[in-house]
């Protein structure tokens, strides 16, 4: 065990496993462990929310106070499901749904389980009967999202060889208890956790569909292509990626060509969306703006900072003396995107989460990275309920701290990420001289004589 909280545990348990206890290590082993210790985990996420449980048409909850605010059943009755209508296909007196197609796909394949439960549906419900069509929606959600989240720790206890017992990192995150079901993000978890365990395996095909289905949930998993197309370029493993685009663009396609033939101003609608919002919850930009210094051209200079940031992250990938890990880059690329978009919702800490676990496996990290996630969560909603006001009208700035503590944290995990890759030795996945145990056709490749060329002619022009 070469993590010390995980050996420091371990001496204070009894030590490791020896050999009269053979038979129940088998049975134990870290798949079954990291699956038990997730859905404990995930249960608990359900009974922290239970104060936003309504059951009763006209009961009052605090849902900021208490800090379950979810949107599942608010966009259930907000968006036309539970009058019976399909996203994006059908229209009403209601918001066309803000989100990528398959997570339309889901919401649609979720309400239709609920009618066949016997949900009524329709117009012209009761208060009571839209109370407990929302409830049966919500708690088919939870099955649902929690089923997700036992296969995105499956795939993580699995992608990189030797290290299974790094899946406890996901499974025991206190960030999924919190901010599992305030939204659908588990879908393109997942999604991409199990792309990025076929591309692990040397299956370029599955981890283009995979990641393209992903992209069709959310926009995230797109952003791992940018780094894995400079690593095949180094690696002159061009084929590979170009299958991984093709069957990427085939997933992507599949789900979002119906809906772009059928309803296109539906299915842009998401896109305008993402495009008009102005500096949203968590960014830097909501700070600047509440603090009296609002930045204009937004989206130029969002996307300019992101836009530098992958710049960086490539003459990383190209200029490292060593080939970065993929889960190092990938990692680096969606905190660089995370931290200049104009938006941090709180259920985005799972994006993150499990290429944190990928990147840097140590529990000193992720005690760093979930103390700052859960500030954060904790203060956005009592931010938006009012209670961290302070008495004399002046700025809430107890939520722009935590916006801050936030943004350094999820820094901090950078600075020590980019370390890693100019010094391997640091690299607690590349000890013992291994190159990327998760790095699928990557791993132990050489690199292409250009690119030694390339560095050479840096380092002489520096010089």
């Amino acid at each position: 065990m070469s993590d010390p909280f995980v050996a420091e545990v371990s001496r204070r348990f009894g030590g490791p496993v020896g050999r009269h206890a053979a038979r129940f290590g088998v049975w134990w082993n870290p798949s079954r462990v990291a699956l038990l210790v997730s859905t404990v985990v995930y249960l608990a996420g359900m009974v922290f929310r239970l104060p936003c449980r309504i059951t009763t048409a006209g009961q009052s909850i605090d849902q900021y106070k208490n800090m379950c605010y979810s949107d599942i059943g608010l966009l259930y009755s907000g968006r036309g499901l539970q009058q019976g209508n399909t996203p994006y296909l059908d229209s009403g007196s209601y918001p066309v749904l803000e989100y990528p197609v398959l997570t339309g796909w889901f919401l649609e394949l979720e309400r239709r389980i609920n009618v066949l439960l016997g949900a009524p549906s329709g117009t012209g419900l009761t208060d009571q009967q839209g109370v407990d069509a929302t409830l049966g929606f919500v708690d088919i959600n939870a099955v649902l999202l929690g089923a997700l989240f036992l296969v995105a720790v499956w795939a993580q206890v699995r992608t990189v060889p030797g290290r299974p017992w790094d899946g406890m990192l996901l499974a025991a995150s206190p960030c999924v208890a919190a901010a599992a079901l305030v939204n659908w993000d588990l879908l393109p978890v997942a999604l991409t956790a199990t792309a990025l365990l076929a591309w692990s395996r040397r299956r370029p095909w599955l981890a283009g569909l995979l990641l393209g289905l992903g992209m069709a949930a959310k926009l995230y998993p797109g952003l791992l292509l940018g780094p894995l197309l400079l690593l095949c370029l180094r690696s002159r493993r061009m084929g590979d990626f170009a299958t991984t685009l093709a069957t990427f663009v085939l997933g992507w396609g599949a789900v979002n060509l119906p809906v772009l033939v059928l309803a296109p101003q539906a299915w842009l609608d998401f896109w305008r969306f993402n495009a008009d919002r102005s500096g949203d919850f968590g960014s830097i930009w909501y700070v600047l703006d509440l603090a009296g210094h609002p930045v204009s051209g937004l989206n130029e200079v969002s996307g300019g900072l992101f836009a530098l940031a992958c710049v960086a992250i490539g003459l990383l990938i190209l200029l490292a003396p060593v080939r970065p890990r993929l889960s190092s880059v990938v990692f680096l690329v969606v905190a660089a995107f995370l931290m200049t978009n104009k938006v941090y919702s709180p259920q985005y800490v799972l994006w993150l989460l499990p290429l944190v676990v990928l990147a840097r496996p140590r529990w000193r990290d992720w005690w760093i990275f979930t103390v700052g996630e859960l500030l954060y969560f904790g203060a956005i909603w009592w931010h938006l309920g009012g209670l961290l006001a302070s008495g004399d009208g002046s700025p809430d700035r107890l939520y722009w701290l935590a916006v801050l503590v936030r943004l350094a944290t999820q820094g901090w995990l950078v600075a020590i990420v980019i370390r890693d890759v100019l010094r391997p030795d640091r690299d607690p996945v590349r000890r013992g001289r291994l190159d990327d145990p998760a790095g699928g056709v990557l791993d132990g490749a050489a690199d292409a004589g250009w690119v030694r060329r390339l560095q050479a002619a840096v380092v002489g022009g520096s010089a």
